[in-house]
Parts: structure tokens; C-alpha cells; sequence
């Protein structure tokens, strides 16, 4: 039965898709085949086999050791307020993004992650049929972030027409920073992250290949990627601990702000309706959670979180799925559905960050926003049904 419900699952997904697609007959079907393909290869090798289980010890294992790490630094300013039974989700889940940031600017700084994200963006250009431009950037959202990924491009911000800059844009939405994703780990099962985080590299490709159709002519495919400017060690390693205590605070603000303001529209519909902001969405989104696989007696607890996640941020959203009580294989199903940037805050977040670089386009990625949410939500609902098939 799981099979024929995920079935019709990705069928309404790709329908949901082509209706919104701005040119149908410029479609390609052989690599968007090519790729949900690998989308179920890589699902199974992931969640249901050994070879899975090892990749997926030896990630977490890496994040967990670097959040020991990020433990020491954090319990030496905090002293023994933190780690002494329940300690406070920013200093335990938030805090430790500042280390994982420095490592980052430490690989960005002698040239490691520069070659990984190109040459595995001019690998995936060979598989999805898209400009090499597109598959670096990809990749370097998943790395780097839906922010600070733009610098890295931005001599060829100002000249991309509109469906080229579409394409960097719902990257940037459809993936998480790898600055965020140990941070995940502390409140979702590891294997879901690394799983979703595959799938949706694919997922952005296959849903961007059918709402923004098009060709990228060799002349217009240049990979020149802008160098950050020369800089100590120190300044670098500086730099990027601030940037990521600069998201720490960011991440907590909204938290701060989003938990408080949906805890608030709660009281208020509970004492109109009787029901909650978050039951009434619930019942929205539960056709869209029993679709990917949710069983219906949970689609609508599955679909008030994921509902959460898309009016708020996936963190606040996570927090909600640990309060509630579900079956494994729906707890599976929506954590990966979980991650990923699709909400509207990013809307802001990516236009801001363009806009920084170039004005005009700034406003370009702003008009078309909802566009971006919708289709980064596709790729959430589709990774999360193919996650579905082998859990």
C-alpha cells in the first residue's frame, strides 16, 4: 500500500510542479528521470542498508565529536550553567554553529572546499542537464548557506537573466548550511538529516527543471567563480566565528519571536474556535502528510508541523515534532521533510543577501519570493516521499 500511495504521491507532486512550470514544451523528461532514479537509489543505500548505516555513523559521528568540541569553548564562557541536565536550547543546539562556522572558514581558507564544491558541481552538470554555474552553486548552498553562497557568484549576479537566477535561488531555499546541520542532529535523528540532505540536491534540480525549463547555451556557461578577497588567517577565522555567532543570534531571535507569536494566534483561535492556529492548519496540510507516506490517523499532527515549519522556520518546527508522539516511519517521513530552508522568512533572507550585491536583482528574487517557497516546498514533499518508499 506504501508503495501505490507514494506513487500517487510523486504524481501529484510533479503535478502540483507543471502547473506552475513558466514553459512546458522546453521540458526535459531524460534527466528529470535520471534523477528520481537516483533519488530512490541513494534513499535505499541510506536508510535501508549497511553501506547506509556506515556513511551516515561516520557524518554523525564527525558532527558529534565537533559538537564536543564546540561543548568545551561554550562551558568555558557559560561555566557549569550549561551542561548540568537540561541545559538552555540556545547554548546546547545554537551556540555550537560558531565553531562549526570557524571549521568552515578554516577549509574555505586553505582551498579544501573550494575544489569539493566545483568539481562536485561539474559532476552533478553531466547528471541533471543544467548549467555547470547552477550545479556549483547548488552544492555551494548546501555547504556555505542561502546568504553567504551568493558572494561566491556575485561578478555574474548582475548579468543572469530571470530563470537562471530562479534556479540559484531555489537552490539556496532547498538546501540547509552544513553550519546548521549538526544543530539539527541534536534534535532529529542524524540519519534523516544526511538523507534529506542528498535528496534534496536532486529534488531542487528536478523541481526546478520542470517550473523553470531551459537551455544554457556553452558560451553563457562559464564557471568563474569569485575569489574572497586575501586575507590572515586570523582575520578569516575572525570573521567567520562572528558570522556564525551572528546566525546563533538570528536563529534564537526568530525562535524567540515565531514560538511566542504562534503561541499567541493559538490562544486567540482557542478562544473563538476552540481549536488551534496550528489544529486548524493541520487539517490543511493532512492531504499533503498523507501523500508522502503519513498514515491518515497522523496526517493531521503530521501536517500542523509541517505547516509550522513553512509559516515559521524548521527549528521551531522540530521543536514540535519532539513534543508529539508518532510512529517511526511518520516521525521519518516529516523530519525529512523538515529539512530544508523552504519558509517564508527565507523570502527575505535571499532577496536581502542578492540585493547586497546587486540592487536591481535584489528586487528581481523578491518578485518572484512565493514562487521560491512553493517550489522549495515541492522538493520538501518530494524527498520526503522517496524517503517514505524505504522506511
Amino acid at each position: 500500500m506504501k508503495y501505490l500511495i507514494a506513487i500517487v504521491g510523486v504524481l501529484v507532486i510533479f503535478a502540483l510542479t507543471y502547473i506552475a512550470s513558466s514553459d512546458r514544451r522546453h521540458i526535459r523528461y531524460r534527466p528529470l528521470a535520471v534523477m528520481i532514479v537516483l533519488q530512490a537509489v541513494l534513499a535505499f543505500v541510506l536508510l535501508n542498508t549497511e553501506v547506509g548505516s556506515v556513511l551516515i555513523g561516520g557524518f554523525a559521528g564527525v558532527f558529534e565529536s565537533l559538537l564536543d568540541y564546540a561543548k568545551e569553548g561554550t562551558n568555558f564562557v557559560f561555566g557549569g550553567l550549561v551542561y548540568e541536565g537540561q541545559g538552555p536550547f540556545f547554548m546546547n543546539v545554537l551556540l555550537p554553529i560558531v565553531f562549526i562556522s570557524a571549521l568552515i572558514g578554516i577549509l574555505q581558507y586553505v582551498r579544501v572546499l573550494p575544489f569539493i564544491i566545483r568539481y562536485i558541481g561539474l559532476i552533478l552538470s553531466k547528471i541533471n542537464g543544467m548549467g555547470k554555474l547552477e550545479s556549483y552553486n547548488a552544492v555551494a548552498s548546501a555547504i556555505l548557506g542561502q546568504s553567504e553562497v551568493f558572494i561566491s557568484v556575485k561578478k555574474q549576479i548582475g548579468l543572469m537573466p530571470k530563470h537562471r537566477l530562479y534556479t540559484l535561488c531555489a537552490s539556496a531555499m532547498s538546501t540547509v548550511s552544513m553550519s546548521i546541520v549538526g544543530s539539527y542532529m541534536t534534535m532529529i535523528q542524524p540519519r534523516y538529516v544526511v538523507t534529506a540532505l542528498v535528496l534534496n540536491l536532486f529534488g531542487g534540480f528536478i523541481i526546478a527543471s520542470i517550473i523553470n525549463p531551459y537551455t544554457v547555451k556553452k558560451e553563457e556557461d562559464l564557471l568563474e567563480v569569485q575569489e574572497e578577497e586575501k586575507q590572515s588567517f586570523f582575520e578569516m577565522l575572525g570573521e567567520y566565528i562572528m558570522d556564525g555567532f551572528k546566525v546563533a543570534i538570528t536563529v534564537a531571535a526568530m525562535l524567540i519571536g515565531f514560538v511566542a507569536l504562534i503561541a499567541m494566534v493559538n490562544g486567540i483561535f482557542n478562544w473563538i474556535f476552540g481549536i488551534s492556529f496550528q489544529g486548524l492548519l493541520g487539517y490543511v496540510f493532512a492531504p499533503f502528510a498523507f501523500i508522502i507516506g503519513v498514515p491518515w490517523s497522523e496526517a493531521v499532527q503530521a501536517g500542523s508541523i509541517m505547516a509550522t515549519k513553512m509559516v515559521s522556520n524548521e527549528f521551531v518546527a522540530m521543536l514540535e515534532l519532539g513534543k508529539m508522539t508518532m510512529s517511526t516511519r511518520t516521525t521519518g517521513i516529516i523530519s525529512v521533510f523538515l529539512v530544508s530552508f523552504a519558509n517564508f522568512s527565507s523570502i527575505g533572507i535571499i532577496a536581502g543577501a542578492v540585493k547586497g550585491l546587486h540592487e536591481k536583482q535584489g528586487n528581481v528574487v523578491a518578485r518572484f519570493g512565493l514562487r521560491l517557497v512553493y517550489g522549495a516546498t515541492l522538493v520538501s514533499l518530494l524527498s520526503a516521499t522517496i524517503a517514505g518508499l524505504f522506511l
